[in-house]
């Protein structure tokens, strides 16, 4: 029993820090930081929690090219039923980075407003060419 107690304290202290010094000015700012961008903080993870499926980016990727697609579009050029995509966009269209716009039957779905400027920034890491060196050498086999 006494080597469990052991344990547990050890535990305990190795998540004390052994610092000499404490920059109190650096933590008051960084707190302070975190605190004044919580809600951006709080709107970019939920836009990267949505889009962290391989499916929803590449119909984020090609609403931000094409503007604008409806499911069936989006169905035949993702290779996908149109029940499966529209549980996607259904997800995104709820987590507002979509929107939807009727043209008669049909319901176009664009990237909304508000997202855009987060799914550009985001977007524009696929063209980075380190980004396309990292995805080639991942390709060949090598260290990501």
């Amino acid at each position: 029993m006494k080597s469990k107690i052991q344990a547990s304290k050890n535990k305990t202290r190795s998540n004390v820090c052994i610092r000499t010094c404490r920059d109190e000015g650096q933590i008051y700012r960084c707190r302070q930081q975190l605190k004044d961008l919580d809600t951006p903080v709080k709107k970019l993870a939920g836009a990267l929690s949505l889009a962290a499926n391989e499916v929803r980016i590449k119909i984020l990727l090609l609403l931000a090219e094409e503007r604008s697609l409806c499911v069936c579009d989006l169905s035949e050029i993702l290779g996908m039923t149109v029940p499966a995509v529209s549980q996607h966009l259904k997800k995104l269209r709820e987590g507002g980075l979509v929107f939807t716009e009727q043209n008669g039957v049909t319901i176009y779905y664009h990237i909304s407003a508000t997202a855009k400027p987060t799914l550009d920034a985001l977007f524009q890491l696929l063209s980075n060419p380190a980004g396309q060196q990292r995805r080639v050498v991942a390709a060949r086999g090598d260290t990501f």
